[in-house]
């Protein structure tokens, strides 16, 4: 296992995550993103060879890479071949052996999907309409709600990536526990941008990230910059809560300021241990 190996891997969890997203059927949607869960933690595990190994990695992508298809069948054909070209890299370790044997029934279950033709569909969420759903927004409302979600799904993948790096360098069991809430709290967050993003049909990878967002050196600044991100984040929810007149959009966004409020909380109970 090596960099190029971590890399196929992350871009394994997020194709199938960003499937689950697309598609609008609900037993394929939720049977995908639980196949994501597995290959996230996939990713870890491999992080934690690596890093056990003094084998450095990164979150670089293929500048190829793309999840956009105009069909489901499309998506989970793509999705096949790159679980095939995966599985040519495992040895004989149990890791390895563990990885094969997940993939296995993922490939057995989305190859099962495809016999059947009724359930392909094309695809919206990558056909730019910017619609929502039967709700009639305003231009500036639509354009608001657009910029949100494109800076919040970038962020929520920013934090899981951030808090993830970290996790695997933790020194103590409550930075170890602290990162595993943040990181489950903000895949709920990108899966709910990320679906109302297929909805509007702005469905779209979140840009790559740099070595310096992650590596981080001061654990400190680390975690008083994430709280001032988590209280801007806030505000934004708070604005936008405001604009939308949509009353489930409106409720939705309040729900997501009060979840940003708790991670403020865990973020200071950090500084705290740190502080003695």
């Amino acid at each position: 296992m090596d960099t190029t190996f971590f890399q196929r891997k992350h871009q394994l969890w997020l194709r199938i995550a960003f499937a689950s997203f697309a598609t609008t059927n609900l037993q394929i949607k939720n049977r995908l993103y639980e196949f994501s869960v597995i290959e996230f933690r996939h990713l870890k595990w491999v992080a934690e060879t690596l890093i056990m190994n003094n084998i450095p990695y990164d979150y670089e992508r293929d500048k190829e890479f793309s999840i956009e298809s105009e069909t489901l069948f499309g998506l989970l054909n793509t999705t096949i071949k790159e679980i095939e070209a995966m599985q040519q890299h495992y040895d004989e370790s149990q890791l390895s052996q563990r990885l094969l044997h997940d993939e296995h029934y993922i490939l057995q279950t989305l190859k099962e999907t495809l016999t059947d033709a009724s359930l392909d569909e094309k695809l919206t969420a990558f056909n730019r309409a910017r619609q929502w759903e039967d709700t009639s927004l305003s231009s500036q409302q639509l354009d608001a709600l657009t910029l949100f979600l494109f800076e919040e799904s970038y962020k929520e993948y920013e934090l899981i990536m951030v808090y993830f790096y970290s996790q695997m360098r933790a020194s103590t069991p409550l930075q170890y526990g602290s990162f595993q809430d943040l990181i489950d709290e903000s895949h709920f967050h990108l899966r709910c941008f990320g679906e109302m993003m297929a909805k509007m049909g702005i469905l779209s990878l979140p840009r790559t990230l740099h070595s310096r967002t992650y590596k981080i050196t001061d654990i400190e600044k680390f975690l008083h910059d994430g709280i001032t991100e988590e209280e801007n984040a806030k505000e934004e929810c708070r604005r936008l809560s405001a604009l939308i007149t949509d009353e489930k959009l409106s409720s939705f966004f309040e729900f997501i300021n009060f979840q940003e409020s708790y991670h403020i909380e865990i973020m200071q109970k950090l500084l705290k241990e740190i502080h003695g």
